[in-house]
């Protein structure tokens, strides 16, 4: 676990500054400045980029849905000024203006909510956004949670940019504590294997790297495709009906129950024994903390399709 972000560095001393450097290569450094009451926080974002603030953040934008929840969730929702088209959780987020749709944004319409910080994500799509923000020396801080381990030292992180330490430690807490019942409950249960599906035509998966298939891990679950090198690669449906996965996993959508039937028209044994299971989108593909809720949900129904040992 890193070190609580409440803790204060003084600029001065020899000391503090070689545990200023050691608190860095864990993501965290909060700094006093000297003979100040305000405080300058650097912390590193999932880049490995050091965020410099002069105090705490106050006008926020969001280029990300689960940017979005992970600030609420931080005790950080007065702090958002703007958002994208896609953020709509909680419900008090789709009263947010709006700065882009997805992964474009407006950077006139960024400048023009003046924020001190601005949270997105890993993509090219960013590039433009960046490259505004960087004009106005506005921080940007890339949020991609690789694990589910990530998203609770990801509140701790908003909390210490944010000031909202109060609410986020907390928090962050309680999420660690949800994820080591999981993995007590089912480390050492025999593995499940399971096929991802993304979209249909053509068909698309996941691989091991995906946080989604972390999830699969903290329910004793295996990706059937996890060795493929793409993040998100196109597989055939032949390939699907080969690797005979113990279970299907889907985002729940007007499609869903039509895409289970497809595969138990294709004679697909886990589609037809009733383990293909579809999860609300939301809660599965957005690394926030939802995703804890939805493994929490996952991991009973793979239960279910678990091969006894031996």
């Amino acid at each position: 676990m890193p070190p609580p972000v409440s803790r204060l560095i003084s600029n001065r001393a020899p000391v503090a500054a070689a545990l200023a450097a050691a608190l860095a290569l864990s993501g965290w450094v909060h700094a006093a400045a000297p003979d100040s009451p305000s405080t300058a926080i650097l912390i590193l974002d999932d880049d490995g980029r050091s965020i410099s603030l002069p105090a705490p953040a106050r006008r926020v934008i969001t280029l990300t849905p689960h940017a979005t929840e992970l600030v609420y969730a931080a005790g950080g929702g007065d702090r958002l000024v703007a958002t994208v088209a896609s953020s709509d959780y909680p419900p008090d987020a789709r009263a947010l203006p709006r700065v882009g749709l997805g992964m474009t944004t407006n950077p006139e319409s960024l400048a023009a909510h003046a924020p001190d910080l601005v949270i997105g994500w890993r993509t090219g799509r960013m590039d433009p956004a960046a490259t505004a923000l960087a004009r106005l020396g506005t921080p940007l801080f890339v949020s991609a949670p690789g694990t589910l381990a990530d998203i609770p030292g990801t509140l701790e992180r908003f909390g210490g940019l944010l000031g909202t330490q109060a609410v986020a430690q907390p928090a962050a807490d309680a999420l660690r504590t949800r994820l080591a019942t999981l993995a007590a409950r089912y480390a050492h249960k025999p593995p499940v294997r399971v096929f991802v599906q993304i979209g249909e035509r053509p068909l698309y998966t996941l691989n091991g790297a995906h946080i989604v298939s972390d999830m699969l891990r903290a329910c004793g679950a295996v990706n059937v495709f996890a060795d493929l090198a793409l993040p998100a690669p196109q597989v055939s449906e032949e390939s699907v009906l080969a690797a005979r996965p113990d279970a299907v996993l889907l985002g729940a959508g007007p499609d869903s129950a039509r895409l289970i039937r497809a595969w138990q028209d294709r004679g697909l044994p886990a589609a037809m024994s009733g383990h293909a299971y579809a999860l609300d989108p939301d809660t599965l593909w957005r690394p926030g903390p939802r995703m804890i809720d939805a493994a929490e949900t996952l991991c009973p129904l793979l239960d279910a399709a678990r091969r006894p040992q031996g």
